[in-house]
């Protein structure tokens, strides 16, 4: 099993608490990055993945951070932050 470097200790006072990876806190950057533009877009999970035609499984699965959004989804969002009617055209 490969050690990851950890990103943030866990609290010894707490004993439900963990230690937390780099690539587990990249993965909750993403999920808010992705939860925060939908929101703002007030759209429900199911409406944003209509709307941009993202499977709503995989975006459920960002969102909870199961599963790391990758690079090329984290720019889709990034765009659809910016311009969101014209990639909901672009891609109708």
């Amino acid at each position: 099993m490969k050690n990851e470097p950890i990103a943030l200790t866990s609290d010894p006072t707490d004993a439900e608490d963990f230690d937390t990876t780099v690539e587990a806190m990249d993965r909750g950057q993403r999920a808010r990055l992705i939860r925060m533009t939908r929101t703002k877009l007030g759209l429900s999970q199911t409406e944003f993945a209509a709307r941009f035609r993202v499977p709503v499984g995989t975006l459920r699965d960002w969102e909870q951070a199961r599963a790391t959004a990758p690079d090329f989804a984290i720019a889709y969002v990034r765009v659809i932050a910016l311009h969101p009617e014209m990639v909901a055209r672009a891609v109708a």
